[in-house]
């Protein structure tokens, strides 16, 4: 999608109301079901993080956003793919602010560049205890990417006409530092398979941008 034609649409999106939980299932593990289910978040006492996709024109001036594919560590999301974004920090004043931050120290988008349109759905991770706030934003030049060095192995660019299509989506035979041969419905971007929190934020990413563009 043009890119012009994708900016004068996206105020619209301020004003869809959101899917929640019922989109976050479509693209969710039946393994996440069952851990979400009656689960007392709150008594859990998360962890507070912020993520942002961030969409600005590519070379060709079609719209594109950014996903990261994270380093190998020791930890659940080693290697995986997700948005830029991390852990709330004392000296945020939000988690807006958070969101701002890590993507520009992530990918080197200037966070006074990106227009916040608004936030999605806040999503619980069991594995790792986080609660994250996602954030959709908008730039209006081509950004200069520049992965972090210590967590980023490489930058996504999504192309998003390729993101709204179905073909995208596939179910995927997984195992993971918590569990084995598991099925996962995922979206099969850029050759990379893409699955759990990051697909489950998507999914409802995607079925707004549907409803506006």
């Amino acid at each position: 999608m043009d890119f012009e034609k994708f900016f004068n649409r996206s105020p619209k999106l301020r004003k869809i109301k959101l899917p929640g939980e019922e989109a976050h299932y479509k693209l969710a593990p039946m393994l996440r079901l069952r851990e979400l289910e009656n689960l007392d978040i709150e008594q859990k006492k998360p962890k507070q993080a912020a993520v942002l996709a961030v969409f600005y024109p590519g070379l060709q001036e079609e719209t594109r956003f950014v996903l990261i594919l994270r380093k190998t560590y020791r930890g659940v999301h080693s290697n995986q793919i997700g948005f830029p974004g991390g852990r709330v920090e004392e000296h945020d004043e939000d988690l807006m602010q958070t969101a701002l931050r890590e993507t520009e120290e992530e990918v080197g988008i200037p966070r006074s560049e990106v227009t916040v349109l608004r936030e999605l759905t806040r999503l619980y991770i069991p594995p790792s205890n986080f609660w994250v706030q996602p954030f959709i934003g908008v730039m209006e030049r081509t950004p200069q990417l520049v992965p972090q060095e210590e967590e980023v192995e490489s930058v996504l660019e999504i192309d998003l006409d390729e993101f709204l299509s179905d073909s995208c989506l596939t179910t995927q035979t997984l195992s993971t530092s918590y569990a084995k041969n598991i099925n996962v419905p995922a979206f099969l971007l850029n050759g990379h398979v893409v699955w759990g929190a990051t697909a489950m934020m998507l999914s409802e990413m995607k079925d707004i941008l549907k409803q506006t563009l």
